[in-house]
């Protein structure tokens, strides 16, 4: 089975893989969970000086916020309150509740639905929150003692004196460290470009390297700051919860990201395994259409040219398939945000790239048209010239007088075209040039002049002969055009140049004077230049050439 018949049965049975993938295929927002999830009740915190005590349960007439939000006030009340000691906490038990006094004075309650959330009896619920609360409230007032308040200011005035001390140290590293690479490393940089033959930039090296430099310097105050302040406000009980919500500013993004990450891990497998497979189909459909453009495969009214433009069309529809597949799996792709950008930049690039997809568009189909290939002379509009290049959006031409024109594909494309060197080669161009000759002149002398003048012209055909034609009889002068053929079409200038100048040459020997651009009368001597007078200096030539 030759190349040609296998490929489309290898597409097909790359189809065929891919439908159970396509048919299978589930966005993340589409998975329903499974079965047993129960939603667990609400419950809120009882927190003193940002230490959680115990979550308490809520209703709807008297939710978890509240409750928790009143027992917290209580118990911070009760720990201002230096009269009273912690000790004193008791708990009272009734029939449906447990209540905790501080002395006569109530806290809060301990109900069987918080029971019911720890899994433990009421009572002894109760007594572990007693004792909770015991320990908080000896810890909020030790924390706010003299003793423990000036302790920690000598603490904190040592911590600042350190943080002082260690910045100096690290400016007095980063400024021997600056003046190390200046003295040696820029001089090192400098070698290697020069054994490079200035491959290598050591101005852009350096500048990377003094970038680093400073990011390092501008990461080690950073850590050390805010080291500094974490460990001074966690000194003081007031500004604690400050600290605390320090650490969990640097940590809780971390942590967010990654348990997006690991819950992100299928489908970044499902995206890698997607990725694998397009690229694998992609380099077998490179490998076929390479084929086709080097001849080895031949398919029936398909040009080899028209391979690599089919090619990245193909492509160009596989990479958009496989992005929509994927883009239910890219993370975050079901947000309003992501779906807000993306649509801002469809809007952005369909306004902007509206002349871009045009001449793209056209390129292909220029292509496929088959108007012109590397290398024809042709004329679009007023500019003539041979192709040297073709792209997807413009067309290079590079004009007789070594002019090079760039053309963007529409406006080839809603432009008359004409090419030289479609039938050159095979048929011959036509090169053909008026004159105007009185009518004392029998026209039969005229086209034997004219045919003269041909044959002389070198680089016309000789086959097909040249022939001349009668085109209009005019006020005052029959107008002859001479026809030749000619297989350079970038030889065309040339040719015309070399044919009137025979044709001058030829009309003077024989004494015919040419009426052409216009007439006005008979002079009493016709214009014609003796044979004698055609090398008048400074003109060159033979001695051949020379009358006798």
């Amino acid at each position: 089975m030759s190349m040609m018949r296998r490929a489309p049965v290898f597409l097909l049975i790359a189809a065929v893989l891919m439908f159970p993938v396509l048919s299978g295929a589930q966005s993340p927002q589409e998975r329903s969970p499974g079965p047993g999830s129960e939603t667990a009740p609400a419950t809120a915190p009882v927190t003193l000086d940002g230490k959680v005590l115990f979550r308490v349960r809520g209703v709807s007439a008297y939710p978890a916020e509240t409750r928790a939000k009143e027992i917290g006030g209580r118990i911070r009340k009760f720990a201002r309150d230096e009269t009273v000691s912690p000790q004193r906490l008791r708990v009272v038990e009734s029939a449906d509740r447990s209540d905790i006094y501080a002395g006569d004075r109530f806290l809060f309650a301990v109900v069987d639905a918080d029971a019911t959330i720890e899994r433990v009896e009421r009572p002894l619920l109760a007594q572990v929150y007693r004792d909770r609360v015991i320990e908080a409230v000896k810890a909020f007032r030790r924390d706010r003692s003299p003793g423990v308040l000036l302790n920690n200011t000598f603490y904190a005035l040592v911590a600042t004196a350190l943080f002082v001390v260690v910045l100096l140290v690290l400016r007095w590293v980063f400024g021997r460290f600056d003046a190390f690479v200046d003295r040696h490393i820029k001089a090192d940089l400098d070698k290697l470009q020069a054994v490079s033959k200035h491959f290598i930039q050591s101005e852009q090296l350096w500048g990377a390297l003094r970038q680093g430099v400073r990011t390092a310097r501008v990461v080690c105050v950073l850590v050390l700051t805010y080291l500094y302040l974490n460990f001074v406000l966690s000194l003081y009980p007031w500004t604690k919860p400050f600290a605390e919500e320090m650490l969990s500013l640097l940590l809780d993004p971390l942590h967010a990201m990654g348990v997006a990450f690991l819950a992100s891990v299928p489908d970044f497998a499902f995206i890698a395994v997607l990725a694998v497979v397009t690229r694998i189909l992609l380099r077998s459909i490179r490998l076929f259409f390479t084929a086709v453009a080097q001849g080895r495969v031949r398919m029936s009214g398909f040009e080899p040219e028209w391979a690599l433009p089919t090619f990245k069309i193909v492509r160009l529809v596989i990479i958009a398939f496989a992005v929509v597949m994927a883009y239910p799996y890219i993370p975050g792709s079901s947000s309003g945000a992501f779906k807000g950008v993306s649509l801002f930049l469809g809007v952005i690039m369909s306004l902007g790239s509206t002349s871009l997809i045009a001449n793209v568009i056209a390129g292909f189909t220029m292509t496929y048209r088959r108007a012109f290939r590397l290398g024809d002379r042709i004329k679009v509009d007023d500019y003539t010239g041979d192709v040297v290049e073709i792209r997807n959006m413009v067309t290079h031409l590079r004009t007789p007088k070594n002019e090079e024109v760039v053309l963007p594909n529409s406006v080839i494309l809603n432009s008359h075209v004409v090419n030289y060197s479609t039938l050159a080669k095979k048929q011959g161009l036509i090169l053909h040039t008026t004159v105007g000759i009185g009518y004392e002149t029998p026209w039969r002398q005229v086209e034997a002049m004219l045919l003269m003048a041909a044959e002389r012209t070198p680089g016309l055909l000789r086959e097909p002969p040249p022939f001349v034609l009668a085109n209009s009889l005019g006020d005052f002068a029959v107008n002859y055009e001479i026809n030749a053929h000619c297989d350079e079409p970038a030889a065309i200038p040339r040719l015309y140049s070399a044919l009137h100048k025979n044709i001058l040459d030829v009309f003077n020997e024989y004494n015919i004077q040419i009426m052409t651009p216009a007439y006005e009368g008979d002079p009493e001597q016709a214009k014609i230049v003796p044979r004698d007078q055609w090398f008048t200096p400074p003109a060159k030539g033979s001695s051949d050439d020379k009358p006798a």
